[in-house]
């Protein structure tokens, strides 16, 4: 299998990942820096924006208001209501999204080179020139409200909510982004006013481009673009540690299978011993049907159709998390599994074997991801904000060689905590009993 993932990591080093290495780095006359792969081949541009912060910032009894704000940014903006913003959006062929998380706001933009000017010029209105309308509010307002009801009968919502208010509390990640039917309701058009001044600020923006533009073209774009916006933004909220207790948490709900979130305190992204983690965490359940959880839960036992678990490193947290799904009078079974795969990796470390195969993985999968302009500018925005070098993409198959079973055998001891692995588990779970106290 080696010699063939090299052939398929040699190729795409050879095409488009090959361009990816080539990062420039653009400083504007107005102060903002922003990094840049020119590719002139395909007259088009790929635009990525963010803005670190987030539904995070939303002020006290506002949850949700950065949410409806997000939705609301291209729904019509300066002299143009929301039709008449998607109608010249289309007529100019060009792509807007944008979208909102725990740790930031995105914007993503695509645009060709022929009418680059009058693209850019209207996602500058959508950006700094809002128009908030009474009607548009109430239109988004009732699609979030749809959106919360639709996620307070969906088990994975349910249990990922929970497991956020028990981990973190009163602190902005220990309440959904979209804010409750509650607080979305009370939301006034000046709150969604002060979220925007809030939270799409000139001192907290990260931003990448791919495609057709040259570097001094990006940097009088970028000044055209972002340098209306306002200077500084509301303070970012204070880091948290996430403490959890083994156990296990029951949210009774009517479904013939139940839903279990489980997890601990993570790894941070700067953390010297990411990499190794990283490794660590496909080998015991990111690795799809080679993982161990997924052999012990599903092949061998058929308790589940998929398990898996996954590192999150936030901004002012890190979790380590997974979710599994079984029908009720198994769901038990599946947990017991997992919590002694939990401890045996904790206690033995892995194999070589496996050590080897997730770094074949690994590494032969990550160029794949260099598979356009889009994708390009998103890896190259999140690698800003992780405070990665542009060598990032040139060295990162390195640091995945060069993790040992020694060094997973330190990070599993670390890393993995069979005494604090909590599990919230949403149905009607037979033989399980709740065990929140503590919590």
């Amino acid at each position: 299998m080696k010699p063939l993932f090299a052939a398929v990591f040699s190729l795409f080093l050879a095409t488009p990942a090959l361009a990816a290495t080539d990062i420039q780095t653009v400083e504007t006359p107005m102060g903002f820096t922003a990094w840049l792969v020119e590719e002139p081949s395909i007259p088009f541009t790929s635009l990525e924006i963010r803005f670190r912060g987030g539904t995070s910032l939303d002020a006290p009894g506002k949850r949700g208001a950065t949410n409806l704000m997000v939705g609301l940014l291209e729904e019509g903006a300066g002299e143009l209501d929301a039709r008449g913003f998607a109608a010249e959006r289309d007529a100019l062929a060009a792509g807007f999204s944008y979208d909102s998380g725990p740790d930031s706001i995105s914007v993503s933009a695509r645009f060709l080179t022929e009418n680059r000017d009058e693209a850019v010029a209207l996602l500058r209105q959508s950006l700094v020139d809002p128009r908030f309308d009474e009607d548009a509010l109430e239109r988004v307002r009732a699609q979030v409200l749809s959106g919360i009801r639709s996620d307070a009968r969906d088990p994975d919502a349910i249990a990922n909510a929970r497991f956020d208010e028990m981990v973190f509390g009163e602190h902005p990640y220990g309440s959904q982004p979209s804010g409750t039917e509650e607080s979305v309701t009370a939301l006034t058009r000046d709150d969604i006013v002060a979220a925007h001044q809030a939270g799409m600020t000139r001192d907290r923006v990260y931003i990448a481009a791919a495609g057709d533009i040259s570097p001094d073209a990006l940097a009088t774009l970028i000044d055209d673009l972002l340098g209306d916006l306002p200077a500084t933004g509301a303070p970012l909220p204070a880091d948290i540690e996430a403490e959890t207790s083994a156990g296990v948490t029951v949210v009774p709900f009517d479904t013939p299978q139940s839903v279990a979130m489980f997890g601990h305190a993570g790894i941070a992204r700067d953390d010297p011993d990411f990499f190794a983690a990283y490794v660590l965490n496909q080998i015991l359940g990111g690795g799809g049907f080679e993982a161990r959880l997924m052999t012990e839960v599903r092949e061998k036992r058929g308790l589940t159709y998929g398990v898996y678990s996954y590192l999150v490193p936030m901004d002012h947290a890190a979790l380590y998390l997974g979710r599994v799904a079984s029908a009720n009078d198994r769901i038990g079974e599946a947990i017991s599994v997992i919590r002694d795969e939990w401890r045996k990796m904790a206690e033995d470390g892995v194999t070589e074997a496996e050590l080897e195969q997730a770094k074949t993985y690994l590494t032969g999968a990550f160029p794949l991801r260099f598979d356009g302009n889009g994708p390009i500018a998103r890896i190259l925005v999140g690698m800003q904000m992780d405070g990665l070098s542009p060598d990032y993409v040139t060295t990162r198959n390195a640091e995945i060689e060069a993790v040992t079973r020694e060094d997973i055998a330190r990070v599993a001891t670390r890393l993995l905590q069979p005494d604090a692995l909590r599990f919230v588990v949403v149905g009607r779970p037979e033989g399980l009993e709740d065990e929140t106290s503590g919590q």
